[in-house]
């Protein structure tokens, strides 16, 4: 089974909803079962300056006072996930050129770890992952040797995932056909890829899933 989770690494919901997947995705390989995952790109603010800048008050200016009430309810939500978000620390960047390391990474089979540094780099450590230096000592610490390729392939990709219509993250997509968008629960993301290991070969795109929690096209109201 082939799964394409299309993402961005300043997305909290992402984050999320990669650490529940890949927990599904693991219970469905100790079944027996085999899963190809590939780590796709999506910017949700790609206008944003890789000088970076505090990211609570760059989410303020955008949607006001009511920040902190959002912020702490993913926090709750990634913490029962064993996730460590510390906003108050994370910086707003752009990020075109983390999705570039980690097409780098896929092609070196190590795409999911890169993502999942880059998560931890962004929430966790407070650490611009839109620098050019922050980056080469997370490839370094994920085995990840930097070739400076994959930018023509990241733009490819994101102009993919307009075409496809996607304009939320996190967004997994099951062997080109079958879509499950948002931090889906670890039920529904298991019972997702239960299901569509019965269907392999319908189309066209299908929701398995109402949408959950995800980041919108434009940024991230958290």
């Amino acid at each position: 089974m082939k799964v394409e989770i299309f993402s961005d690494v300043v997305c909290p919901w992402c984050y999320v909803g990669h650490a529940r997947f890949a927990r599904a995705a693991q219970a469905f390989r100790a079944k027996g079962g085999s899963i190809e995952v590939t780590m796709r790109p999506f910017q949700l603010n790609p206008d944003a300056s890789t000088e970076g800048e505090p990211l609570l008050p760059a989410l303020e200016r955008k949607f006001g006072a009511g920040v902190a009430q959002m912020t702490s309810r993913v926090t709750d939500v990634a913490a029962e996930e064993g996730l460590d978000l510390r906003f108050d620390r994370a910086i707003s960047t752009g990020t075109l050129e983390a999705h570039r390391l980690v097409e780098v990474a896929t092609g070196q089979g190590l795409g999911e770890e890169m993502a999942d540094r880059l998560f931890r780099a962004h929430f966790t450590d407070g650490l611009n992952v839109g620098d050019a230096g922050v980056l080469a000592k997370l490839a370094a610490e994920a085995g990840v040797r930097d070739t400076g390729e994959g930018a023509a392939e990241v733009r490819e990709q994101i102009g993919r995932a307009r075409r496809l219509g996607i304009t939320g993250v996190p967004l997994f997509l099951f062997e080109g056909q079958f879509a499950v968008s948002g931090a889906q629960p670890y039920e529904t993301m298991t019972a997702a890829i239960d299901e569509v290991a019965g269907r392999i070969g319908e189309t066209p795109i299908q929701q398995l899933a109402a949408p959950a929690d995800g980041c919108d096209d434009g940024y991230c109201a958290v």
